[in-house]
């Protein structure tokens, strides 16, 4: 049973009010405190505080520190007024019960509407996303054309050049039968130079070649090899193409990747899909994305983040119908059990958990550790300490380094020896 906190301290302005509360000893966190309008919560196992207040306050400016071993509230008053009391008085039962359930509705009609926010918004940015993609591949795409334009030009202009020098060297091609016409007509003196480049060139075998070169046809063979070489176009310029790969359901190569976890992970979507083909007729009208479990869990982890405990169980409720062999299901289910004091239902998912995270390897330690965790912490909030224990010391074998653990199970033992002291 929890213990309620009746001893406080406040003190208020014309605008807001100033509230302490003593911890003595218990360890708090920021999930266990849940304000509205009118109504104040604060859950610190075994310590519960429950207050509804003497007029609305502007729970959203509203803020709680928590240090040396007190929580200092300073809740801001809507309209400007001097407070009576803290709390509301003189109310009977129905009314009480009615300003707590309309602070739980506002709260979850809050968090509801922040959620189609961000919705909103995460559509707004995939947009926005889309059309600068578009409009990278548009300038890409341009950029290539243009690039394959200018190729195109160049090319063309190299064509052209080509085919001009190709016009010249046919004209230089009359130029050597011009020459043996004179050789013909004057081979008095052609008979004469060659008797003047033998006396000038002392080495014989290189005036016979030379002169071999110059007469007749070697001339014209010569001048057209040059010419040929003149006429090679330069290479072309190196250009760099960026290709775009389609993306793969698993990117990793062949060599890199996992071969046994994705087939595991394709045989756990396959199961999922057959299960629901046979046997949950009633899904029919869900949505593709909402038959996956492993969407469904991150939609319950963002649900229990954002403190909607219920919506988040109904998830892991709806992944566990498509495939019960997910430890995690049940482990995160049973954080939300905690928090909505489903005390027994968190004790059967950790103890499911347990069963599913087996055998014991280094891989799932962490998860074994939580799943020991919560369901100590259920058993103590049920004043079964020594089943509680046995947990927390179970955990500290896997995890012997955690302090936080420690201490609790030293709290544990504290609380066991005055129980047995007081019996």
């Amino acid at each position: 049973m929890p213990l309620w906190l009746r001893e406080h301290s406040w003190r208020q302005s014309l605008t807001a009010v100033y509230l302490q509360l003593p911890l003595r000893g218990a360890r708090a966190t920021p999930a266990s405190i849940f304000c509205g309008e009118q109504y104040l919560k604060v859950s610190i196992p075994p310590f519960l505080f429950e207050a509804i207040l003497y007029a609305p306050i502007d729970d959203t400016n509203s803020t709680a520190k928590i240090g040396d071993g007190n929580i200092f509230f300073t809740l801001y008053k809507k309209e400007p007024a001097m407070w009576d009391s803290l709390t509301l008085a003189n109310a009977d039962k129905e009314k009480l019960q009615y300003l707590r359930e309309n602070a739980v509705l506002k709260a979850h009609e809050k968090a509801k509407e922040e959620t189609e926010a961000k919705k909103i918004t995460k559509q707004e940015h995939k947009k926005y996303a889309l059309e600068a993609t578009m409009k990278l591949e548009e300038a890409e795409r341009k950029r290539i054309e243009d690039l394959k334009e200018k190729e195109r030009q160049k090319v063309t202009k190299e064509l052209e050049l080509w085919k001009n020098q190709q016009k010249d060297g046919d004209k230089y091609k009359s130029i050597p039968k011009k020459g043996e016409l004179r050789q013909e007509t004057e081979p008095l003196k052609e008979r004469k130079n060659e008797k003047m480049n033998k006396a000038r060139i002392p080495n014989e075998g290189t005036s016979k070649t030379r002169l071999k070169s110059t007469k007749g046809h070697g001339s014209y063979s010569i001048f057209s090899q040059n010419l040929k070489e003149e006429q090679l176009p330069v290479p072309r310029a190196a250009a760099t193409i960026k290709v775009n790969f389609t993306p793969r359901v698993f990117p990793t190569a062949l060599r890199e990747s996992r071969v046994e976890e994705e087939e595991e992970w394709l045989h756990k979507q396959a199961e999922a899909r057959r299960i629901i083909n046979s046997d949950l007729s009633e899904l029919e009208d869900l949505k593709e994305e909402e038959k996956n479990p492993d969407w469904l869990k991150d939609k319950g982890d963002k649900m229990f983040a954002m403190g909607n405990y219920l919506g988040a169980v109904n998830a892991y409720n709806l992944a566990v119908r498509l495939n019960n062999k997910l430890p995690l299901l049940y482990l995160n289910r049973a954080a939300c059990h905690l928090k909505l004091r489903n005390l027994h239902k968190a004790i059967e998912d950790s103890s499911k958990a347990l069963e599913l995270l087996t055998p014991p390897v280094p891989d799932n330690e962490k998860a074994r550790v939580k799943a020991h965790v919560r369901r100590g912490t259920a058993f103590c909030q049920l004043e079964l300490y020594t089943e509680g224990l046995q947990d927390y010391e179970a955990a500290l074998k896997i995890d012997p380094k955690n302090k936080n653990i420690e201490k609790d199970a030293e709290k544990i033992r504290h609380l066991i020896q005055g129980t047995r002291q007081s019996s």
